[in-house]
């Protein structure tokens, strides 16, 4: 479905608008048939805007007149089954579905502002298999130490990164490995976006206080193997997630921070003793989604590649162990080709089509243990990993750039947070 052809329909219906039912159903249906992630609805002052996020860029698909908001609204709440006379405060409810075949579960979130209520939808296609490691990308050393840490019986694994991602699809990955009749698996999220039949999955209830925290101490008594905590948002949960890794269980969670090395020095900064880290984490994932180059792309010549992009990139490189590079991309830095985007109708002129993912795995050496011991910063604790041997996510998107994945352009955007 091209972009034109999104938006003149939904101009069509809107101006059209006896219909409320359909304009809601049109809405959904173009987002899923185009890819899309989220839905935005947005009253501003004159008018209500429409946006669909795809590949992880928000697009504009039309403007309508701000009468029809209100309808709209109570639609979407009355199939997300919320209160439709409640406007005050934010409301979370879920919208199933099934379009072309595609089971669907729509994540919806009203939020009010000045104007009305604002409205995002998070798409959440249920046909899709869970991926696994090599689907994401995570090849080589980051696989071995991943798959290292997940053998083990008991620690944490924590993966970080900004909202969105993907970093509850990468625990899922690595559960999917760990999925064994005799193993009791555990999740508490917030929300529950993917449902799992073989996982014991439960989601937090705030207003009730089933928190993070309360409901690890609750889990603990259900006899688990493994347990995923959707999120560790304060000390509490982050104290009785170290503690139950202590006592031989197997955690997996989330945390909001820019790199691997950061990871440390914000469970620091919880009031954990550093002692207890390298006592109980067995790793830690950074990543973020790239966009993938298109088919159209064509070969960048040296004049596209700034002089201080290419002194990075050299360093970059040196910095790689010597095995890691000849198993990746020996070959191509004899004379290295980089690709840049170009357009063409496949994709419409965003010169991109799909995600690739983005990653550093830090493993607990000898060497960082002792900097964690010695309550080191987050620049010396990234400085010592790379010297034993981690690939960081400017590294890891080089590669991938070599490998004409994505454009150099897009691995420093997406990784600019981790330039140090």
């Amino acid at each position: 479905m091209e972009y034109k052809e999104v938006v003149e329909s939904l101009k069509d219906l809107t101006y059209k608008w006896d219909d409320i039912q359909k304009i809601c159903d049109y809405i959904i249906l173009w987002a899923v048939l185009w890819g899309s992630s989220d839905i935005h609805i947005e009253p501003l002052s004159s008018f209500v805007r429409l946006r669909y996020r795809v590949d992880g860029e928000l697009k504009e698909i039309l403007e309508y007149q701000n009468f029809l908001h209100q309808w709209l609204v109570a639609r979407f709440k009355i199939l997300s089954d919320l209160k439709i006379d409640e406007s005050r405060v934010p409301q979370d409810g879920r919208i199933s579905n099934t379009i072309e075949w595609k089971s669907l579960d729509l994540r919806v979130s009203t939020l009010p502002t000045v104007h009305w209520e604002k409205i995002v939808m998070r798409i959440v296609d249920k046909t899709k298999k869970i991926p696994t490691l090599d689907d994401l990308w995570i090849v080589w050393k980051n696989r071995d130490i991943i798959m290292k840490a997940i053998a083990m019986p008991n620690g944490v694994i924590l993966t970080s990164g900004p909202t969105g991602s993907g970093k509850s699809t990468t625990l899922y990955s690595a559960m999917t490995l760990l999925n064994k009749p005799g193993v009791n698996l555990m999740t508490l999220e917030d929300p529950v976006e993917n449902q799992i039949d073989w996982l014991n999955q439960s989601q937090v209830k705030p207003d009730i206080w089933y928190t993070f925290a309360y409901w690890l101490r609750t889990a603990l008594r259900q006899d688990p193997d493994i347990i995923m905590v959707g999120e560790m948002r304060d000390k509490e949960t982050v104290d009785i997630a170290i503690e139950a890794s202590l006592t031989w269980h197997l955690v997996l969670s989330t945390i909001h921070t820019n790199s691997a090395a950061e990871t440390i020095t914000r469970i620091i900064n919880m009031d954990v003793q550093p002692f207890l880290i390298p006592a109980s984490v067995n790793a830690i994932i950074a990543q973020r989604l790239m966009k993938r180059l298109c088919s159209c792309k064509q070969k960048a010549s040296m004049s596209d590649i700034w002089a201080a992009t290419l002194s990075n990139i050299k360093h970059a490189i040196n910095l790689i162990d010597k095995t890691e590079l000849k198993n990746r991309v020996w070959d191509k830095l004899k004379s290295p080709v980089f690709y840049k985007p170009w357009s063409c109708e496949k994709c419409e002129g965003s010169w991109y089509k799909g995600r690739v993912w983005l990653y550093e795995v830090l493993e607990i050496t000898p060497w960082v243990k002792e900097m964690i011991l010695k309550w080191s910063s987050a620049y010396d604790i990234n400085k010592q990993a790379i010297i034993d041997g981690m690939v960081s996510l400017e590294q890891d998107g080089i590669m991938k750039a070599l490998n004409w994945e994505t454009s150099l352009e897009e691995v420093y955007k997406v990784a600019k947070s981790q330039q140090w």
